[in-house]
């Protein structure tokens, strides 16, 4: 669901205004950076507008991605912490920004509501059916970041919870917290309930796994949270986040979602050299870089690909 990921640092605040007017959530570029060269940009197929959702570890990866793009020559400019998929994909849609990381499994759920795959590489396949002509996805990285729903360890040996499937009939005292859209995705609320019969005693507006999440189960606020695998707060509170044994959360490979006007071969070359490096281990520890240890993301990124020889 990730992906909500409204998720550089810290979290902003969700933006769920649809792309397109003059309230456009998108936005001015938050910055801009030239080629390495003259001509360059033409040449590596024009300027490229890179995206993030509004979540740590997407405006990580989008630094990455600009990085990796500067690198080749191609001129940058950054729109971040845009909100969640609702708002960012009518921005790729009008032009607004034209690259965005995004994750494979809450990608083709958005796009194809009633598809049933869950397998890595069968997501990946479908993807290229679901998606507007206009859009493509570049090659996927290993790495991949689930929504998960975490308890704390206190709840866990309480209500003897291991899986989702042990909530069923607890979460009527149990209240979770998570974004907004978590009311109404295929993966949240009406997917916990269609799947597993699980139906909580209240719904709290959060952020996506964010400081209020984190905050809000640290404090006891909520008793269950929506929180990505990578994110460092589960290890090092000691949560435990639950299996998720029917499926829920299909695979959710980060992959590169690009316009496919902006898809030259440079472009191409510079964003799948990026997935070929990238893990969940690597994700995991350079998010922990900027959400625990409060680095900037673009520093992080910039270290990253050079030590990677991709910057």
């Amino acid at each position: 669901m990730k992906r909500f990921r409204v998720l550089a640092g810290t979290v902003a605040v969700l933006a769920l205004a649809a792309c397109g007017s003059s309230s456009n959530p998108v936005g001015a570029d938050s910055s801009t950076a030239p080629a390495s060269s003259a001509g360059a940009s033409s040449a590596a197929g024009g300027a490229v507008t890179v995206g993030s959702a509004n979540f740590p570890e997407n405006v990580l990866l989008a630094e990455i991605y600009a990085g990796a793009l500067q690198a080749k020559g191609v001129q940058v400019s950054k729109k971040l912490n845009i909100g969640s998929r609702e708002a960012y994909i009518p921005g790729l849609k009008d032009g607004s920004i034209d690259l965005i990381p995004e994750y494979t499994g809450n990608l083709l759920s958005y796009f194809d509501k009633k598809s049933t795959v869950s397998s890595s590489q069968d997501v990946y396949a479908a993807l290229p059916k679901a998606l507007p002509a206009t859009l493509k996805v570049l090659d996927q990285s290993q790495a991949e970041d689930k929504d998960a729903i975490v308890v704390t360890k206190a709840t866990a040996d309480k209500y003897k919870l291991t899986s989702i499937a042990d909530l069923a009939p607890v979460a009527k005292d149990l209240v979770v917290g998570a974004p907004p859209e978590f009311q109404t995705r295929v993966d949240g609320i009406p997917g916990l309930k269609d799947k597993y019969g699980i139906t909580f005693k209240e719904f709290k507006k959060l952020d996506a796994g964010g400081p209020l999440t984190v905050s809000a189960l640290k404090n006891g606020q909520i008793q269950a949270a929506d929180i990505f695998t990578t994110d460092p707060s589960i290890t090092t509170n000691g949560w435990i986040a639950l299996q998720d044994p029917k499926s829920l959360y299909t695979a959710q490979n980060v992959v590169p979602l690009v316009n496919a006007s902006k898809a030259s071969d440079t472009v191409t070359g510079a964003l799948n050299a990026v997935s070929a490096k990238l893990d969940t281990k690597t994700l995991t520890d350079l998010v922990a870089k900027v959400v625990t240890d409060k680095q900037d993301p673009a520093a992080v990124a910039s270290q990253w690909l050079k030590a990677q020889m991709l910057g």
